[in-house]
């Protein structure tokens, strides 16, 4: 029987399982089973008013069974997870209520990938393999001899991390967009902040007000890609990365009357407030980020205005390669953002840390040339700038 047979079976039979988890060892047991859920606490000498968080080993099978989840928690909770971290949600149905301690309207999910437990599909209430406030262990050995003693099954992992995960409260992010570190652990805050920072907090009323606000020429910005985007002659389909509200594709439309448009964000409620500015006929906007694959090519035009900033230099050089590789020969790439300016009192534009990345010019046109495009700047104000880039034709007698 391998690992994760003899886990599910002990966690189905009511029993206690001490596993490695990616973080340090932990018991577990099933969420719904009182008694189990009774035995582990006073294992660990665990306060019942004190909370455990319920560990699923698939994200899908944790969105499954919280359906109440919204699309910005869900959408959040995708991009930390699975990892070594755990976040505390909004639990309206009160579900997997003996995990809640005292407070049934909070939940703490966890979600690991685990290779021994690979398949395994049922939750888990789970807690560190300790004495109430005693040391995290890392190592089987460092588990109380009590607890080893008194589970159903162990499971020998080897040595592990060590550092718990870093819990995070997204209580308030569906609405709000607003998250906080609860407990400093495993995964940084920077990482987090890349990861479930919103720079302008949605609101289809105001997105506009305030993104003008803090970009000065914004529309200017965005009238220069339109304009460079009709170089592109007799482009019949376009990709447009990080659509937003639309405004980008909107322009880059009305400079291809004959055009089909997909349009690729993050945010469903940016896609929304965009479909109802966009011709329906002409335009598809999907759910997706762009550190992952593209739409499948080809596309006579990408086009990206205030996105590409977000991503690390390798992040960027990775998307160039990934643009050339959707772009037939003759293909444009036309890119609008905020970059790092020669000189540094150019710069004007408002930035997160962790979250916004802009890279100088140089280093964009060296990763554009890298991919294999021949790329020129056509506009340049402070730290603005919009560069087409053009896949070369293909070379006969090659």
């Amino acid at each position: 029987m391998s690992d994760a047979e003899a886990f599910e079976t002990c966690i189905g039979v009511g029993g206690l399982a001490l596993f490695p988890s990616d973080t340090v060892y932990g018991l577990a047991c099933d969420p719904e089973d009182r008694f189990a859920v009774e035995r582990l606490y006073l294992l660990k000498r665990r306060s019942r008013d004190k909370p455990s968080a319920v560990m699923f080993f698939d994200v899908d099978c944790a969105f499954a069974a919280l359906p109440e989840l919204g699309q910005r928690t869900r959408l959040a909770m995708s991009r930390v997870l699975p990892g070594a971290v755990s976040v505390l949600v909004p639990n309206p149905a009160g579900r997997f209520a003996l995990a809640c301690g005292d407070d049934l309207s909070t939940l703490g999910i966890r979600v690991v990938s685990l290779p021994r437990l690979m398949g395994v599909r049922r939750a888990v209430l789970q807690s560190s393999a300790n004495r109430a406030g005693g040391r995290d262990p890392c190592r089987l050995e460092d588990v109380p001899a009590l607890l080893r003693a008194a589970v159903d099954l162990v499971i020998d992992g080897g040595e592990l991390p060590g550092t718990p995960s870093t819990v995070i409260d997204l209580r308030r992010y569906e609405e709000e967009g607003e998250w906080s570190v609860v407990r400093a652990g495993a995964v940084g805050e920077r990482e987090l902040t890349e990861a479930l920072h919103w720079q302008y907090h949605f609101d289809a009323s105001t997105y506009t007000d305030a993104i003008r606000a803090d970009v000065a020429a914004y529309d200017v910005l965005q009238d220069e890609v339109a304009r460079a985007s009709a170089t592109a002659r007799d482009a019949a389909r376009v990709l447009d990365l990080g659509t937003g509200t639309g405004e980008t594709a909107r322009r880059v439309l009305a400079r291809h009357p004959d055009a089909s448009l997909i349009g690729l964000d993050e945010n469903e409620q940016m896609l929304a407030a965009a479909r109802s500015g966009l011709p329906r006929e002409r335009v598809e906007l999907r759910i997706g980020r762009i550190e992952e694959p593209l739409p499948e090519g080809p596309f006579d035009l990408v086009t990206s205005a205030l996105c590409v900033h977000h991503l690390d230099g390798e992040g960027k050089a990775d998307l160039f390669r990934r643009v050339h590789a959707v772009l037939p020969p003759g293909g444009l790439f036309v890119m609008g953002d905020v970059v790092v300016p020669d000189d540094p009192a150019a710069a004007s534009t408002p930035l997160t840390p962790g979250y916004d990345r802009p890279s100088p010019l140089t280093d964009q046109l060296r990763w554009l040339a890298d991919a294999g495009f021949e790329a020129r700047v056509v506009w340049e104000v402070g730290d603005l700038a919009v560069v087409a880039a053009r896949r070369p034709s293909a070379q006969m007698g090659a």
